[in-house]
């Protein structure tokens, strides 16, 4: 039974100009288990290095600890991929060639459905970072693209950063997007020059950015101003680098190239001697041999570690994390205590470990505002939703007005739905310099649409997939009870004693007679936890 606004608390309305304020908290529960932590501080890791936090999952780390925890997601089998989950769903069909059908279905799956909580955040911080965008893929058989390039960043996500570097430049759907597929040599006769797209976003995006960085990502600053990266003349020789690649074969009958990393072809290649960040590539070079050389200067970079590093930190714990924080993740970047560069399960573990991602006092600037995907995922996973009939029907949520405002691999650019360096403007955090990326997506559209959307799913679900909440029926005659569960899951208790009474008084005034009363409750007390300013800002 769908719950009434105006029964139980406060109208959409105010909720929404609430959910704009960047509010926190911090109350903890009691002594947890052996592990010696709390459930709210086990609740909160998750909330990070997961999307959810079950009493299971809760239980899992106070058995293990979070190192154990962490070391137990890294060695998790992966799941189905999504190339052949589309496959044998009917996707890489014919009929599909031209069409993303399949693509959204398989992300929720995975997304809401796999076990691997870990690598399904990381990559799903991956895919913010290294964009691809189903908007930027007019190409036969572009769902199966997009499907490789998934599979190709969760294969990925605790590997090293050389080579998801490498398998993201060469895969198909990157290709596409960023027109390296089919970039030739330069002809005189014509006018035509390489195309420098990917050259200028591999540099800018994905590897070193724009300015020279110190370890702790702080500018390096010459006669006061920053020390640019890279030059034109740099993203020119990087483009002629880049040229000679293409698919793997074409088949409009088979989509099997898709997944298969892009091939080079010689006669395409500019001829001649390339430097590309003050690093000779020898005329005598191959197309591929010359890519190596060109990855291995951009992957070897000084500015990786803080550059990467920092947007991890965002992506998972807090949006403007330290310069200290910057600097110990990058060190392990660097170095990851064996010698190794660029050891992401290192780096994500050293993200996740922080002192400051441990501990509520040292999260800078109030931690994060949940991305709506990862709220929307985290109830999903919080309530057990499964697709009944296997078909994780939920769709593209990319509508602000009536759905998410953003929807996994549906960026509207290259540039991801925000930027790293976002700072909201005519706000206390613009004021003092915050770097906020999320709010990009924070508006009055898209939080009453968020907030609709989820009074909505909480009360019937979405598609094929259900939520279940019989196992809290017991407990709904206790709103007291019942708030403080909810701010325990969703929010490792990050909401204020004020908000949970002010929440419990809401839904104790439903009154109960029926369990359709009680299950009332239930989606109220969910819904306002999930509109409250404290839940939506991840401490």
């Amino acid at each position: 039974m769908k719950p009434a606004p105006a029964r139980v608390g406060p109208a959409p309305a105010v909720l929404a100009a609430a959910a704009l304020q960047a509010c926190g908290g911090g109350a903890s529960s009691g002594p947890g288990p052996a592990s010696g932590l709390t459930d709210a501080q086990v609740a909160r890791f998750l909330a990070q290095a997961g999307f959810a936090a079950t009493a299971a999952d809760i239980a899992a780390v106070h058995a293990s600890g979070y190192g154990g925890w962490l070391d137990q997601q890294f060695a998790a089998p992966l799941s189905q991929p999504h190339f052949d989950w589309m496959v044998d769903n009917g996707y890489a069909e014919f009929a599909h060639r031209f069409d993303f059908s399949g693509v959204d279905p398989s992300q929720w799956r995975k997304l809401i459905g796999s076990p691997d909580g870990l690598r399904q955040r990381v990559a799903f911080a991956w895919s913010e970072i290294f964009v691809v965008s189903m908007g930027g893929l007019p190409v036969t058989w572009r769902g199966m693209a997009a499907a490789a390039y998934l599979d190709v960043l969760e294969q990925r996500a605790f590997g090293s950063y050389r080579d998801l570097l490498e398998a993201a430049t060469l895969s198909c759907a990157m290709g596409v997007y960023l027109n390296m597929r089919g970039n030739q040599k330069g002809d005189a006769a014509t006018g035509r020059v390489p195309d420098e797209n990917y050259a200028r976003e591999v540099m800018q995006l994905f590897s070193i950015g724009v300015n020279e960085l110190h370890i702790d990502g702080s500018l390096k600053r010459v006669g006061g101003k920053p020390v640019e990266t890279y030059s034109q003349a740099d993203i020119t020789e990087l483009a002629k680098v880049l040229t000679g690649w293409e698919f793997d074969g074409v088949s409009a009958t088979d989509p099997g190239f898709m997944r298969r990393p892009m091939v080079h072809i010689a006669s395409r290649f500019a001829p001649g001697a390339k430097k590309v960040l003050a690093v000779d590539i020898a005329a005598s070079l191959t197309g591929p041999a010359a890519l190596k050389v060109a990855l291995d200067t951009l992957a070897n970079h000084a500015n990786v570690g803080p550059f990467i590093g920092r947007q991890l930190i965002q992506r998972l714990v807090c949006s403007s994390p330290s310069p200290a924080y910057v600097q110990r993740v990058a060190s392990v970047f660097n170095n990851n205590g064996d010698g190794q560069r660029g050891d992401l399960k290192a780096v994500v573990r050293a993200v996740l470990l922080d002192t400051e991602a441990r501990a509520t006092a040292f999260a800078p600037a109030g931690g994060r505002l949940r991305e709506p995907v990862q709220r929307f995922v985290q109830w999903a996973r919080s309530f057990g939703l499964q697709s009944a009939g296997g078909l994780w029907n939920v769709g593209d949520l990319s509508n602000p007005a009536t759905r998410l405002g953003q929807s996994p691999l549906r960026s509207p650019t290259v540039f991801n739905f925000f930027r790293p360096g976002y700072v909201p403007p005519n706000s206390d955090l613009g004021v003092n310099g915050v770097t906020a990326p999320e709010f990009q997506l924070c508006n009055e559209s898209t939080v009453a649409g968020y907030l609709n959307y989820m009074q909505t799913v909480i009360a019937s679900g979405v598609g094929d997939l259900k939520p279940d909440y019989s196992a809290d029926l017991a407990l709904a005659g206790d709103a007291v009870a019942l708030v403080d569960r909810y701010a325990l899951l969703l929010s490792g208790d990050g909401l204020s004693a004020a908000t949970k009474t002010s929440i419990a008084t809401a839904v104790g005034s439903i009154k109960i007679v029926t369990d359709a009363n009680r299950l009332s409750r239930i989606q109220a007390a969910i819904l306002l936890v999930m509109a409250s300013p404290e839940y939506l800002i991840q401490k």
